[in-house]
C-alpha cells in the first residue's frame, strides 16, 4: 500500500503564483496527495485566488478530439473535469493575523495526516515525478528523509541554472553549507520526535533538517531535478528575501553551520 503524502503550501502575498504551485501539487504522478495550503493572513489577492481555485477544482472541465465520425462528417470530442478528484484532497487554513513563515509551516504540518510530507514555497514549482521519486527513494533505500536537485528559474519561470545537491553525508549537507532540503519528501514522524520549525530562526528549513540529522535520521540524494525554485529582482522580496531579512537569514545560517561542524567533531550532543 502506497502511503499517503500531505504537500504543506504556506503562503503570503504571492497571489500571482499560488494558482501554478498548486496545480504543480495536484498533478504529481503518485495516487493520493494531501495539499494543506495555510494563508498567513496575506493582503494581496490571495483569498480570492484560493476560493477561485477550489471552484475551479469543483466545476471545471476539458475536453479533446477524440473520435472522427466519417458518416457524419465531424470530430467528436471528450469531456472529463479538469482536476480529477480521486487520490487528492485540498485543506484550506488561514491565520487571522501575520505569524510567519515558521507558524505557518506548523500550522500546516499539524494539520496534515500523510505519512510522507513536504512543504513547497507558494511561488514555486514541483515537477510532475517529484513525490513518486521521492516515496520510492525513501521506501527502496530505508530512508527518512529524501532529496532530489533543483532548476533555479527566473521570475518569468526561465531556467538560470540547475542546482546540482551532492551525494548525502552529514559533512556534504550540512557542515559547508545547507545543501539538502529545498526539494524533498520526509516522514512525518520525523516531527514527532524532534519537534517542529521553531519561530526564531528564520533559515527554519536548515534548522529543522539539522536537528534531524543530529538525531540520526537517515537522509538519501537522488540526482535528478524534480522542482522548480523561483528568485525574483529586487522589486519582489518577500518572506525571508526581504533586505532587512537577509542579514539576518545568513547570520543564522552561519551559525547552525558552526553548530554541524562542532557536531561533527563531537563537541556537542544531540539537540
Amino acid at each position: 500500500m502506497l502511503a499517503k503524502v500531505s504537500i504543506i503550501v504556506p503562503t503570503f502575498n504571492q497571489a500571482r503564483y499560488l494558482p501554478i504551485c498548486l496545480d504543480s501539487a495536484w498533478f504529481q504522478d503518485y495516487p493520493d496527495i494531501e495539499i494543506v495550503v495555510v494563508n498567513d493572513c496575506s493582503t494581496d489577492d490571495t483569498r480570492r485566488v484560493l476560493e477561485e481555485y477550489v471552484r475551479a477544482v469543483e466545476t471545471e472541465e476539458v475536453s479533446y478530439a477524440a473520435h472522427y465520425d466519417e458518416a457524419a462528417g465531424r470530430v467528436e470530442r471528450c469531456t472529463h473535469p479538469r482536476y480529477a478528484r480521486e487520490g487528492r484532497s485540498l485543506v484550506l487554513l488561514e491565520h487571522e493575523r501575520n505569524r510567519g513563515l515558521s507558524a505557518a509551516l506548523n500550522t500546516g504540518f499539524r494539520a496534515a495526516t500523510g505519512d510522507y510530507c513536504t512543504f513547497i514555497a507558494s511561488d514555486d514549482m514541483l515537477l510532475p515525478a517529484m513525490v513518486g521519486e521521492l516515496a520510492r527513494v525513501l521506501a527502496e533505500r530505508d530512508a527518512d528523509f529524501a532529496y532530489a536537485d533543483m532548476h533555479v528559474v527566473d521570475d518569468a519561470g526561465r531556467i538560470l541554472r540547475r542546482f546540482a545537491l551532492p551525494e548525502y553525508t552529514f559533512e556534504n549537507a550540512f557542515c559547508h553549507w545547507y545543501l539538502c532540503g529545498i526539494c524533498k519528501l520526509y516522514k512525518r514522524e520525523l516531527h514527532e520526535k524532534w519537534g517542529w520549525y521553531r519561530e526564531d530562526v528564520n533559515p527554519q528549513d536548515h534548522e529543522m533538517f539539522l536537528r534531524f540529522a543530529m538525531n540520526g535520521a537517515r537522509f538519501a540524494h537522488l540526482a535528478k531535478v524534480l522542482a522548480n525554485v523561483r528568485i525574483h529582482g529586487p522589486e519582489r522580496q518577500v518572506v525571508n528575501h526581504d533586505v532587512k531579512e537577509w542579514s539576518r537569514l545568513f547570520t543564522q545560517s552561519k551559525e547552525l553551520v558552526a553548530l554541524a561542524r562542532r557536531h561533527a567533531a563531537g563537541l556537542t550532543g544531540k539537540e
